[in-house]
């Protein structure tokens, strides 16, 4: 007689790149967290082509509990989003949860989140009550939250923040999507009906450092304006309209002064500032364009977005099951 497992009602994803260090931690937080919601939930880590140890230690775990835990295991690192998504193909629960495997979002915290759900929401994003970051990454954070609510008008608060709950309408969506590069919230939060979000307690990093450089964030956020809106080019075609007729009355005056005045050399670094400062608009306005042609052409040549080089899961037998290498285009 085969064994069927209970389908879980919460899937768990965790994206996992080099946290050897706090795995142990997270580990003896969270399922403790989980099992107290008294719920049948599942875990979804995912190693995203970790350096370190830590493909070996998830591999210890799902032996210890692989009535819950499922690892998925990438051949390289792709990304934290790209694992997330990988996460998401895998998921079976009604509810899914993201969350960091660093612990500056607290596990006890996903029963917020639930009883958020409960309430009709089908997407709780959440905000960090004292943000335990640096002031730089604070700051820049901010600004680039404001930058992106006025160009792509999707509000969310924090959106550096993992910790968030979807419905299962909303990760079917988002499943369905080929995108090469993309931003999981702010995907996610175009397909849901009813969004919100709540406060949720930030803490330190319980080992290891932060994998986002400066650069990092801001191609994150490159790919986050460009990836959901068309306002940049839109702006850069207003800027260069403007910017023709500026020109125009420009040498109309020059033009004058030549007849009037006749020829003087006065102000001829004044016209040199104006002529650098127009480079200097065309040559990011090109950069603005490229981001869009990048876009496209790493769409359109069609190369897997991520390759699971295994699966770990128990089967409906019980036996564990460890899959060939699958390619998610």
């Amino acid at each position: 007689m085969k064994v069927v497992p209970m389908k879980p009602e919460l899937s768990v994803v965790i994206p996992v790149y080099n946290e050897e260090a706090g795995l142990a931690t997270l580990f003896a937080r969270l399922y403790p967290a989980l099992d107290a919601l008294q719920m049948p939930y599942e875990i979804i880590f995912v190693n995203d082509g970790s350096r370190d140890n830590s493909a070996l230690i998830l591999s210890d775990q799902f032996r210890a509990r692989p009535d819950v835990t499922r690892v998925v295991l990438f051949n390289g690192n792709y990304g934290q989003h790209m694992a997330i998504l990988a996460g998401f193909q895998a998921t079976r629960g009604n509810v899914v949860v993201t969350l960091d495997a660093d612990l500056q979002n607290p596990p006890e915290e996903i029963g917020n989140l639930l009883a958020k759900m409960k309430e009709g929401y089908d997407y709780v994003g959440s905000i960090r009550r004292e943000r335990q970051d640096s002031a730089w990454r604070t700051y820049a954070s901010r600004a680039m939250n404001r930058l992106r609510e006025k160009i792509t008008r999707i509000k969310m608060t924090d959106q550096g923040n993992m910790l968030r709950a979807y419905g299962r309408n909303v990760i079917d969506l988002v499943n369905r999507c080929n995108e090469v590069n993309t931003f999981i919230p702010a995907l996610a939060y175009t397909f849901a009906r009813r969004p919100t979000e709540i406060v949720v307690e930030h803490e330190e990093r319980a080992a290891g450092e932060s994998k986002y450089s400066l650069y990092s964030l801001i191609r994150l956020n490159f790919d986050l304006v460009t990836g959901f809106s068309l306002v940049p080019l839109q702006f850069f075609s207003m800027l260069g309209i403007g910017l023709s007729f500026a020109s125009a009355a420009l040498f109309v005056v020059l033009l004058a002064r030549r007849f009037l005045f006749g020829a003087e050399v006065q102000g001829v670094f004044t016209l040199f500032a104006i002529a650098f400062f127009l480079m200097g608009v065309i040559l990011f306005g090109i950069g603005i364009v490229g981001e869009y042609v990048g876009r496209i052409y790493q769409q359109v040549r069609g190369r897997p977005r991520y390759v699971i080089q295994a699966l770990l899961e128990e089967s409906t037998n019980g036996a564990v099951q460890n899959e060939p290498t699958k390619v998610k285009v």
